[in-house]
C-alpha cells in the first residue's frame, strides 16, 4: 500500500505532534504494558521509543513502504526487540492468540473495515489479552464539528491524509467487536487548535468473558 506524499509528509510532522504533547499521550497508551506486542499501523515507529521493558517482544506492522523503512530505523534504538513487518490491519501476520497485547495508535481512523481490522486484533489476541488504543474520532456531542467531519470525509481528507476518516465513533466499533472498555479518556488534541481530527480518545480494552 504506497502512500509517498502522505508518508513523507507524517514523517515531517509527526515530531512536531510529539513536541506538542503526542509524545506523553503514546507514553500513557503503552505503560504496564507487557510480554508479546503486536502493533498495527507502526507508522514510522513513533511508538517505539515508548514501550516498557516488561515487553519482550513487539511484531510492527505497517503497510507503507516509506514508512515502514522509517520504523526500521527506529527500531534499531528501540528499548526493547522490535520486528517491522509488511501487513495490513484486516490480515495481521501473526498466529491465533499469540499476542499478550495489541496496539492502535492513529491507525483505525484509515483501515478500510473497522471491524475486520478488530476481528483481527481478537484472533490473534491471548485469552485476557488487552487491546491499547490512541484514536481520533467522531466529535461528540459537538455537532458542528460533526458536521464538518462529515463534509471532510465525503470530500478532500482522506485523500491527503493518508485514508483517515475524522468521523468515526471507534469506541462504538471496539464495543461492537466484542470487546469491553475498561478504561477510556476523551480529549482534544491539540489542545488550543480545534481541527476535523480534534477529539481523541484513548484507553484499553478485552474480549468480553
Amino acid at each position: 500500500m504506497r502512500r509517498p506524499l502522505f508518508a513523507r509528509m507524517y514523517t515531517r510532522v509527526r515530531p512536531a505532534m510529539d513536541e506538542q504533547g503526542a509524545a506523553d499521550h503514546r507514553r500513557r497508551l503503552l505503560t504496564g504494558v507487557q510480554g508479546r506486542v503486536v502493533e498495527i499501523g507502526a507508522g514510522d515507529g513513533g511508538n517505539f521509543a515508548h514501550y516498557p521493558t516488561d515487553v519482550t517482544s513487539v511484531l510492527a506492522v505497517e503497510p507503507e513502504p516509506y514508512l515502514r523503512a522509517q520504523a526500521q530505523r527506529q527500531a534499531a534504538s528501540a528499548p526493547v526487540p522490535v520486528e517491522v513487518v509488511e501487513g495490513t490491519a484486516d490480515h495481521l501476520p501473526a498466529p491465533d492468540a499469540s499476542a499478550d497485547a495489541v496496539v492502535v495508535s492513529l491507525v483505525l481512523c484509515s483501515v478500510p473495515d473497522q471491524a475486520k481490522a478488530l476481528a483481527e486484533v481478537r484472533r490473534v489476541l491471548r485469552p485476557g489479552g488487552e487491546l491499547r488504543f490512541y484514536e481520533h474520532v467522531a466529535a461528540a456531542p459537538d455537532r458542528t464539528l460533526a458536521t464538518v467531519q462529515r463534509i471532510s470525509d465525503a470530500t478532500l481528507w482522506p485523500l491527503f491524509a493518508g485514508g483517515c476518516h475524522t468521523h468515526r465513533d471507534t469506541a462504538a466499533a471496539i464495543t461492537a467487536a466484542g470487546f469491553e472498555i475498561e478504561e477510556l479518556d476523551q480529549f482534544e488534541f491539540p489542545p488550543d487548535h480545534k481541527s476535523p481530527a480534534s477529539p481523541h480518545i484513548l484507553g484499553r480494552a478485552r474480549v468480553k468473558s
